[in-house]
């Protein structure tokens, strides 16, 4: 089945879709356009909730809110997306970073990347924030990216997108400790296919989708590193993937459309806009980020 449009939303840069099942609804963020995305796909209801700063990533909180990674560092957030504490700041130059891509880990803590805006220095890191406080997993990255974990949550995925590389690590539920980094999957670019994994999520099998940004589709990886299969998105720039509906059976796909050129966006005009298809393997559960952890 082929993606078509969800919501023609044409957001500057669609990321982090994270599905709600209680209120059966799909929350995403725009980051240059600095707002919080809620959707409806039963009603078609949307709504567009301003931020005051560029907001790269979200996680449900346990007891209703989010938490939510900013320029300048974690937030907590309200139900309706005001900002109630700030957790933790943004520890890199917030002149030339931000915090980008990011997911609740199993057991509730939120791990999250930054993006080394210049890519010029590999400055930017993945995190892990809980009660303890903020703690670096990984270093020397362009653009954090891709984080999502195995059904049973022993294995961490993470992507730095610009060196077309997605990571493996073991990951330890109960300490958050991340160990033996592997390679697992690396794209080799060409003159006319740039594509780059960005986004991305699990499904149940243990299969990792990913967006390939500037490639203008997405990919199912088997956990041994096999391409298992690949479809075409209506724009150059997918962002990311994740799963929703009632059965976890419905694919959503954000994407970008900044930066790209008169000519991409009159033959690909969606582009920015959210994507859809059904898939026969259901996602995983959204878990929600654990203040007490």
């Amino acid at each position: 089945m082929p993606l078509t449009v969800a919501l023609d939303v044409r957001a500057q840069l669609g990321e982090c879709p994270i599905w709600d099942a209680d209120e059966q609804a799909l929350y995403f963020v725009d980051i240059k356009g600095m707002a919080l995305h809620r959707f409806h796909p039963a009603t078609g209801r949307h709504a567009v909730i301003p931020m005051p700063e560029e907001i790269g990533c979200i996680g449900f909180r346990k007891g209703g809110g989010f938490i939510a990674g900013f320029r300048s560092g974690l937030w907590l957030l309200d139900s309706k997306g005001g900002r109630e504490a700030k957790l933790a700041e943004n520890p890199e130059d917030q002149r030339t970073s931000r915090f980008n891509d990011g997911r609740v880990d199993p057991a509730g803590r939120f791990l999250a990347g930054t993006i080394d805006e210049p890519k010029d220095g590999g400055k930017a890191h993945l995190y892990r924030y809980d009660r303890r406080g903020l703690v670096t997993l990984a270093g020397g990255l362009l653009t954090s990216n891709g984080v999502a974990f195995s059904p049973d949550g022993r294995t961490l995925y993470h992507s730095d997108t610009p060196t077309f590389t997605v990571w493996r690590y073991a990951y330890d539920p109960e300490s958050g400790e991340a160990t033996d980094k592997t390679l697992f999957v690396r794209l080799e670019p060409t003159e006319d296919d740039r594509g780059r994994p960005d986004g991305a999520a699990v499904d149940a099998e243990g299969c990792y989708w990913t967006a390939l940004f500037e490639g203008g589709r997405i990919q199912r990886y088997a956990p041994d590193g096999q391409m298992l299969a690949e479809h075409a998105v209506p724009a150059r720039c997918p962002t990311m993937v994740c799963f929703g509906g009632s059965d976890r059976k419905t694919l959503y796909v954000t994407s970008a459309r900044t930066g790209r050129s008169e000519s991409e966006l009159a033959g690909l005009p969606h582009s920015g806009s959210l994507f859809a298809m059904p898939v026969d393997v259901p996602g995983l559960p959204e878990t929600c980020f654990d203040p007490s952890v």
